[in-house]
Protein backbone atom coordinates (compact mmCIF):
# COMPACT_ATOMS: atom_id res chain seq x y z
CA UNK A 1 0.00 0.00 0.00
CA UNK A 2 1.31 3.23 -1.18
CA UNK A 3 0.71 5.80 1.86
CA UNK A 4 1.83 8.57 -0.51
CA UNK A 5 -1.72 8.29 -2.32
CA UNK A 6 -3.27 10.11 0.65
CA UNK A 7 -0.75 13.19 -0.24
CA UNK A 8 -2.94 13.57 -3.28
CA UNK A 9 -5.88 14.78 -1.69
CA UNK A 10 -6.38 18.52 -2.23
CA UNK A 11 -6.90 21.22 0.78
CA UNK A 12 -6.32 23.97 2.54
CA UNK A 13 -4.39 24.91 5.18
CA UNK A 14 -6.11 27.32 7.99
CA UNK A 15 -5.55 29.26 11.41
CA UNK A 16 -8.54 28.12 13.97
CA UNK A 17 -8.47 31.09 16.79
CA UNK A 18 -10.50 30.20 19.61
CA UNK A 19 -10.95 32.63 22.96
CA UNK A 20 -11.50 31.07 26.60
CA UNK A 21 -11.47 33.63 29.91
CA UNK A 22 -9.80 36.24 28.22
CA UNK A 23 -6.96 34.00 26.36
CA UNK A 24 -6.48 33.79 23.18
CA UNK A 25 -5.00 31.03 21.25
CA UNK A 26 -4.68 29.45 18.03
CA UNK A 27 -3.46 26.10 15.80
CA UNK A 28 -2.68 25.17 11.93
CA UNK A 29 -5.17 22.41 10.63
CA UNK A 30 -5.74 21.77 7.27
CA UNK A 31 -9.25 20.47 7.65
CA UNK A 32 -12.07 22.71 7.59
CA UNK A 33 -14.45 22.61 5.26
CA UNK A 34 -18.14 23.98 4.55
CA UNK A 35 -20.76 20.49 5.19
CA UNK A 36 -24.05 22.29 4.34
CA UNK A 37 -25.29 25.55 2.66
CA UNK A 38 -28.86 25.50 4.58
CA UNK A 39 -28.52 26.17 7.26
CA UNK A 40 -24.61 27.19 6.10
CA UNK A 41 -22.40 25.25 8.71
CA UNK A 42 -18.80 24.20 8.66
CA UNK A 43 -16.08 21.18 9.88
CA UNK A 44 -13.07 21.32 11.55
CA UNK A 45 -11.16 18.56 13.04
CA UNK A 46 -8.48 19.92 15.89
CA UNK A 47 -6.25 17.16 17.19
CA UNK A 48 -6.71 16.53 20.73
CA UNK A 49 -3.63 17.57 21.75
CA UNK A 50 -3.98 20.90 20.56
CA UNK A 51 -4.24 23.70 23.25
CA UNK A 52 -7.33 25.16 21.10
CA UNK A 53 -8.99 21.69 21.17
CA UNK A 54 -9.73 22.11 24.63
CA UNK A 55 -10.50 26.46 24.57
CA UNK A 56 -12.89 25.01 21.47
CA UNK A 57 -14.33 22.40 23.40
CA UNK A 58 -14.99 24.25 26.03
CA UNK A 59 -16.48 27.54 24.47
CA UNK A 60 -17.90 26.05 21.69
CA UNK A 61 -16.91 29.29 19.46
CA UNK A 62 -14.33 29.54 17.05
CA UNK A 63 -12.85 31.57 14.24
CA UNK A 64 -11.18 29.98 10.92
CA UNK A 65 -8.79 32.36 8.65
CA UNK A 66 -7.96 30.62 5.64
CA UNK A 67 -4.46 31.00 4.65
CA UNK A 68 -3.53 32.28 1.42
CA UNK A 69 -0.47 32.34 -1.44
CA UNK A 70 0.85 35.32 0.48
CA UNK A 71 1.72 33.04 4.02
CA UNK A 72 4.99 33.34 5.09
CA UNK A 73 6.47 30.20 6.56
CA UNK A 74 6.77 31.87 9.55
CA UNK A 75 3.18 32.17 10.11
CA UNK A 76 3.11 28.12 10.22
CA UNK A 77 5.68 28.01 12.39
CA UNK A 78 4.33 30.77 14.89
CA UNK A 79 0.92 29.09 14.90
CA UNK A 80 1.69 25.37 14.23
CA UNK A 81 5.73 24.78 16.05
CA UNK A 82 4.95 25.76 19.10
CA UNK A 83 1.83 24.98 21.52
CA UNK A 84 -0.43 27.42 23.60
CA UNK A 85 0.09 25.90 26.82
CA UNK A 86 4.04 27.15 26.44
CA UNK A 87 3.71 30.31 25.28
CA UNK A 88 1.05 33.40 24.39
CA UNK A 89 0.55 33.34 20.90
CA UNK A 90 -0.62 36.77 20.71
CA UNK A 91 1.46 38.53 23.15
CA UNK A 92 3.78 40.14 20.52
CA UNK A 93 1.77 39.03 17.34
CA UNK A 94 -0.08 42.33 15.64
CA UNK A 95 -1.56 41.04 12.72
CA UNK A 96 -4.75 40.23 13.91
CA UNK A 97 -8.39 41.68 14.84
CA UNK A 98 -11.28 40.47 16.97
CA UNK A 99 -14.21 38.79 15.72
CA UNK A 100 -17.58 39.23 16.71
CA UNK A 101 -17.42 35.93 18.97
CA UNK A 102 -14.56 36.99 20.72
CA UNK A 103 -11.64 35.28 18.82
CA UNK A 104 -8.95 36.49 16.94
CA UNK A 105 -8.67 37.20 13.00
CA UNK A 106 -5.69 36.51 11.33
CA UNK A 107 -5.02 39.79 8.89
CA UNK A 108 -1.82 38.82 7.23
CA UNK A 109 -1.60 36.14 4.92
CA UNK A 110 -4.58 35.45 4.64
CA UNK A 111 -7.97 35.78 2.17
CA UNK A 112 -10.92 35.42 4.25
CA UNK A 113 -12.32 34.53 7.78
CA UNK A 114 -15.53 32.30 8.92
CA UNK A 115 -16.86 32.53 12.58
CA UNK A 116 -18.80 29.92 13.63
CA UNK A 117 -20.71 28.55 16.94
CA UNK A 118 -20.29 24.42 17.52
CA UNK A 119 -23.31 22.58 17.15
CA UNK A 120 -22.19 19.44 17.23
CA UNK A 121 -18.80 16.99 18.06
CA UNK A 122 -17.67 13.82 16.61
CA UNK A 123 -15.20 11.83 18.57
CA UNK A 124 -12.42 11.04 16.09
CA UNK A 125 -10.10 9.41 18.20
CA UNK A 126 -6.85 11.66 18.30
CA UNK A 127 -9.21 14.48 17.19
CA UNK A 128 -12.59 15.63 17.55
CA UNK A 129 -14.83 16.80 14.89
CA UNK A 130 -16.61 20.50 14.99
CA UNK A 131 -19.14 20.79 13.25
CA UNK A 132 -20.65 24.20 13.46
CA UNK A 133 -23.40 27.27 11.94
CA UNK A 134 -21.35 30.38 10.44
CA UNK A 135 -22.04 33.30 12.50
CA UNK A 136 -19.93 35.59 10.63
CA UNK A 137 -17.33 35.95 6.89
CA UNK A 138 -15.79 38.37 5.52
CA UNK A 139 -13.42 38.04 2.31
CA UNK A 140 -9.78 40.05 3.16
CA UNK A 141 -8.30 39.77 -0.10
CA UNK A 142 -8.26 38.24 -3.54
CA UNK A 143 -5.28 36.46 -3.39
CA UNK A 144 -6.08 32.36 -3.82
CA UNK A 145 -5.94 30.37 -1.06
CA UNK A 146 -2.80 28.08 -0.49
CA UNK A 147 -3.59 24.53 -0.73
CA UNK A 148 -1.34 22.00 0.90
CA UNK A 149 0.22 21.42 -2.42
CA UNK A 150 1.31 25.35 -2.66
CA UNK A 151 2.72 25.00 0.60
CA UNK A 152 5.07 22.32 -0.02
CA UNK A 153 6.09 23.61 -3.31
CA UNK A 154 6.57 27.44 -2.56
CA UNK A 155 6.57 27.86 1.44
CA UNK A 156 7.92 25.09 3.01
CA UNK A 157 11.32 25.94 3.43
CA UNK A 158 13.77 23.29 2.01
CA UNK A 159 15.50 20.66 4.23
CA UNK A 160 19.08 22.29 4.17
CA UNK A 161 16.72 25.67 5.34
CA UNK A 162 14.75 24.25 8.51
CA UNK A 163 16.36 25.91 11.59
CA UNK A 164 19.40 24.37 12.90
CA UNK A 165 19.94 23.04 16.06
CA UNK A 166 23.02 21.85 17.93
CA UNK A 167 25.69 19.63 16.83
CA UNK A 168 25.28 16.02 17.70
CA UNK A 169 21.24 15.88 18.25
CA UNK A 170 19.37 13.48 16.97
CA UNK A 171 16.66 15.44 14.61
CA UNK A 172 13.43 13.67 12.90
CA UNK A 173 12.29 15.62 10.53
CA UNK A 174 8.72 15.62 8.99
CA UNK A 175 9.01 14.81 5.08
CA UNK A 176 5.46 16.66 4.79
CA UNK A 177 5.66 20.15 6.20
CA UNK A 178 9.55 20.55 7.43
CA UNK A 179 8.95 20.25 11.28
CA UNK A 180 11.74 18.78 13.04
CA UNK A 181 11.08 16.78 16.66
CA UNK A 182 14.68 16.98 18.57
CA UNK A 183 15.32 13.96 20.43
CA UNK A 184 17.05 10.47 20.66
CA UNK A 185 13.33 8.55 19.80
CA UNK A 186 10.63 9.61 17.61
CA UNK A 187 7.48 8.20 19.86
CA UNK A 188 5.20 5.92 17.63
CA UNK A 189 1.93 7.95 18.63
CA UNK A 190 3.50 11.13 17.77
CA UNK A 191 1.56 13.46 15.61
CA UNK A 192 3.45 16.55 13.47
CA UNK A 193 1.95 19.50 15.20
CA UNK A 194 2.02 21.92 11.94
CA UNK A 195 0.47 19.08 8.91
CA UNK A 196 -1.30 16.73 11.74
CA UNK A 197 1.04 13.30 9.64
CA UNK A 198 1.84 10.56 12.39
CA UNK A 199 5.38 9.71 13.47
CA UNK A 200 5.50 6.92 10.03
CA UNK A 201 6.45 10.36 7.85
CA UNK A 202 9.32 11.30 9.88
CA UNK A 203 13.08 10.85 8.39
CA UNK A 204 16.03 10.31 11.33
CA UNK A 205 18.57 13.21 10.30
CA UNK A 206 21.91 13.23 13.11
CA UNK A 207 23.44 16.76 12.49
Amino acid sequence: MDKKAMYKLSYGLFVVTANREGRDNGCITNTAIQVTSEPNRISVAINKANFTHDMVRDTGVFTVSILSEDAKFDLFKHFGFQSGRDVDKFADFTDCKKAENGTMIITSGTNAYISAKVVQEVDLGTHTLFIADVTDMEVLSDVPSATYAYYQENIKPKPEAVGKTKDGQTVWRCTICGYEYVGEELPEDFICPICKHPASDFEKIVK
